[in-house]
């Protein structure tokens, strides 16, 4: 395992080696070659697994995915977010759709809820299962894209899989999605919120709002003031932004500085429930849960300092990606060593819920996945620089050890 992370830093620290590889795995994603499909090559199957799916991927099947989430919870983890990896296409020719049956359709509809509901069934009380809606197929993206309410079937759909996660005591997390299907996402989500939402200060289903976009704070204030219209508590995954290749720039905010700002600040202002100059609201703060979904060490410790000197007021969760920012994760996880969950300190030491978001599906169905956590880390050259050079250290620091203990 230390050695594939070694690898996989190493490459992803390298602009050199990024330049080569991203381009590979990009064509890789979205051939429809059977050749160049990992389900349908076996070879090309083997190379992804050991170097990548392996490491940002939880597995195949039930099996494989129980024993990677007892792994990280073994480590001190509070637990997994499950998402299943398949996408639908981000381009789909019109004639094409308006030929698909209706019959096609809803079977692709079906699937997604059927492997939603088994994300579901993989986690446990205490878990989060993560909802790409994209994944329902052409007609769900399609939906989205024009802005109108999801279909009958769809809905039903939508509404079985929030029903029957929080029956078995899991939550929900709906993904965040290109720009253009965005807006679409949002409202959805809230409509789910109003539904499931009603336990004071414990949200059940949470929405994606996305630092690098210019119009976050303006969304983040208007759905915490319908929040507080309607009496629901909001549930906030609070990130940085997956997209920046492909959504518009004049959309994004002007620098990463810029992001940081955004970022930091529409998380005080959420965690403390108090408005302030980015989330510009207006009366009572309304019930919220925040999930710090972040790889930035900065930002994890500004939302600590805050809880530490008791200043939260909202539920406060961190997560990070599977196979990324495990310094991070590991640093949360360790200032839990000496807490329990179920016997909860003074709010300065309390527990906290720190999570890993893994996906899971064929290695084919993960390809889209893998494509944007390499994207991502050509964005941050510079952490996974540190990546690597930690992981040379915990290499070496092993090695010795066993020269000593074969002394």
């Amino acid at each position: 395992m230390i050695l594939r992370s070694l690898a996989t830093s190493t490459v992803s620290s390298s602009p050199k080696l990024l330049a080569i590889s991203l381009p590979v795995l990009r064509f890789l994603a979205y051939s429809n070659s059977r050749m160049f499909n990992p389900d349908h090559n076996p070879l090309l199957r083997y190379v992804l697994n050991k170097s990548l799916y392996e490491q940002f991927c939880a597995g195949q099947d039930a099996n494989e995915v129980a024993e990677t989430v007892a792994r990280v919870k073994d480590i001190g983890f509070t637990g997994a977010i499950l998402a299943y990896a398949r996408e639908s296409p981000t381009e789909i020719p019109k004639d094409k759709l308006q030929d698909e049956p209706e019959e096609k359709a809803n079977k692709d509809i079906s699937e997604w809820l059927e492997n939603s509901l088994q994300t579901v069934r993989l986690a446990r009380a205490g878990d989060f299962v993560a909802l790409k809606l994209t994944g329902a197929g052409s007609l769900a993206h399609e939906q989205l894209k024009n802005g109108s309410l999801p279909g009958p079937y769809f809905t039903e759909s939508i509404n079985r899989i929030c029903q029957f996660a929080r029956d078995n005591g899991v939550r929900v997390l709906i993904d965040g999605e290109q720009d253009e299907l965005q807006n679409t996402i949002d409202d959805w989500t809230l409509q789910l919120a109003a539904r499931y939402n009603i336990i004071a200060g414990k949200a059940i289903v949470f929405g994606t709002y996305q630092a690098y976009k210019k119009t976050m704070p303006e969304v983040l204030v208007s759905h915490l003031e319908e929040a507080r219209r309607q009496g629901f508590t909001l549930g906030v995954k609070l990130v940085r932004g997956a997209y920046l290749h492909s959504d518009p720039p004049g959309r994004l905010q002007d620098s990463k500085p810029d992001t940081d700002a955004c970022y930091d600040a529409a998380a005080a202002s959420v965690l403390t429930r108090e408005w302030n100059e980015t989330l510009r609201g207006s009366g009572p703060y309304p019930e919220a849960s925040i999930m710090f979904a972040t790889h930035n060490a900065t930002s994890v410790r500004k939302a600590y300092a805050i809880h530490t000197e008791g200043r939260a007021r909202s539920e406060i969760l961190f997560a990070q990606l599977q196979g990324m920012a495990d310094e991070i994760s590991c640093e949360l996880v360790e200032m839990n060593s000496d807490q329990s969950p179920e016997e909860p300190a003074a709010p300065v030491q309390s527990y906290l819920p720190v999570y890993k978001y893994m996906a899971w599906g064929t290695t084919g169905e993960c390809m889209k996945y893998l494509l944007r956590r390499a994207e991502e880390n050509r964005d941050a050259v510079t952490r996974t620089r540190e990546d690597r050079d930690a992981m040379w250290a915990e290499l070496v620091r092993r090695v010795k050890g066993r020269f000593r203990a074969a002394e």
